[in-house]
């Protein structure tokens, strides 16, 4: 089942995104950005990965984000960096 596979794959890129994969950040950013692997495209959550790729030093995940960044609102943009911000304190906390 279509559905299942594509759970599997975002459930499992991240898994591998909390574990600092930066690979897996930028494909998450595409995921959403795109809507590959039977994800609804959500530019929230798409800027949200990619921007946490940007940090993690990903130069294309930097470029994708300026990209999505152009079709969003302020507002939409805020509240992508505020999810970026409480992913990383979640994922601190459970390393420490």
């Amino acid at each position: 089942n279509s559905i299942k596979s594509a759970q599997f794959l975002i459930e499992s890129r991240m898994r591998d995104a909390a574990h600092g994969s930066t690979d897996a950040l930028y494909d998450l950013g595409v995921c959403y950005s795109t809507g590959t692997s039977g994800v609804d495209i959500d530019l929230i959550e798409a800027h949200k990965w990619f921007n946490l790729a940007a940090v993690a030093g990903s130069e294309e995940a930097q470029y994708c984000r300026a990209e999505i960044a152009d079709e969003m609102t302020a507002r939409e943009i805020a509240t992508a960096q505020a999810a970026a911000r409480a992913w990383l304190v979640s994922t601190q906390r459970r390393a420490a």
